[in-house]
């Protein structure tokens, strides 16, 4: 149960970007996942090109995948805003598939993972032992879900994205530059995932078919969470993490992802708002 906590809070920042985009652009991010895979595959290569510790490299890849997502939003999503939500949702699953299949092209199927010197450092504490590298896992991560959240509650733009998710015709009347503030929360959306990508690619292995799977974990995540609520999204995370590491233990581990589907679908008919009440991010 201890190493589900850790791995819990690792997958909410997974899930970050994608609950931050939906609750301020009302938008169903499907690249989400290829993504957060892009993100494992720049601290792969960041670490084999230039022999860095993954986690120096964690803001090359939020600023290098953040980036990238820039015009996707910019020249791609916005201009299909006005048709409706279907139409962005349905360009970012035609995104990830191409997305997919050019890694494919370009790195292979072969399966990758991000070696770290922490990697087989056990910690014992008491009777309890997991891997040392699930707490540096889980403490980065925490440390940029509070970051985030600061920014937000804090910051001159953290007041505009909450007003462009409230009601971004009003916010634009009183002079928030609402196309801005979804571009850049789009960017943060991406950067959030390329970092929770390369610590993916720390703990597990990865190809590029492996981003569906954090993509359905992620939504898990944001329905327990509440869309749009970042500490949500954090408590979420450790739930699922904890449920799937009580499956695993009790059911067997190829149960752990069944659990997940079973919880998705059980908050969404009991609780389609979540644990915490989703919010404005």
């Amino acid at each position: 149960m201890a190493s589900g906590f850790l791995l819990g809070g690792t997958l909410a920042l997974t899930a970050l970007g994608l609950s931050i985009v939906l609750g301020v652009m009302r938008l169903v991010n499907l690249a989400h996942g290829i993504f957060l895979i892009a993100g494992a595959y720049a601290g792969f290569f960041l670490q084999q090109a230039l022999g860095l510790d993954p986690f120096v490299t964690l803001i090359v890849v939020a600023v290098v995948i953040g980036a990238a997502a820039l015009p996707v939003q910019r020249y791609l999503l916005e201009p299909l805003a006005k048709y409706g939500a279907e139409a962005p949702m349905m360009t970012t699953f035609g995104l990830a598939i191409v997305l997919e299949n050019l890694f494919l092209l370009k790195f292979s199927a072969d399966t990758r993972s991000i070696e770290t010197s922490a990697a087989a450092v056990p910690l014992q504490i008491g009777p309890i032992s997991v891997p040392l590298i699930y707490l540096i896992c889980f403490a980065v991560s925490v440390c940029i879900i509070l970051a985030v959240h600061l920014v937000v509650v804090r910051s001159s733009f953290g007041r505009d994205l909450r007003a462009s998710a409230i009601d971004p015709g009003a916010a634009a009347v009183v002079g928030v530059d609402v196309r801005r503030v979804h571009t850049l929360t789009f960017a943060l959306g991406a950067a959030c995932a390329g970092v929770g990508g390369t610590l993916i690619g720390v703990l597990f292995s990865f190809t590029p078919a492996s981003g569906a799977n954090y993509l359905l974990t992620d939504f898990t995540i944001v329905v327990l969470g509440g869309m749009g609520n970042i500490l949500g999204t954090l408590v979420g995370g450790i739930v699922l993490g904890v449920l799937q590491s009580v499956a695993g233990i009790v059911l067997g581990d190829g149960y752990r992802d069944l659990i997940g589907l079973v919880v998705f679908l059980a908050m969404l008919a009991v609780r389609p708002r979540g644990l915490l009440k989703g919010h404005a991010a």
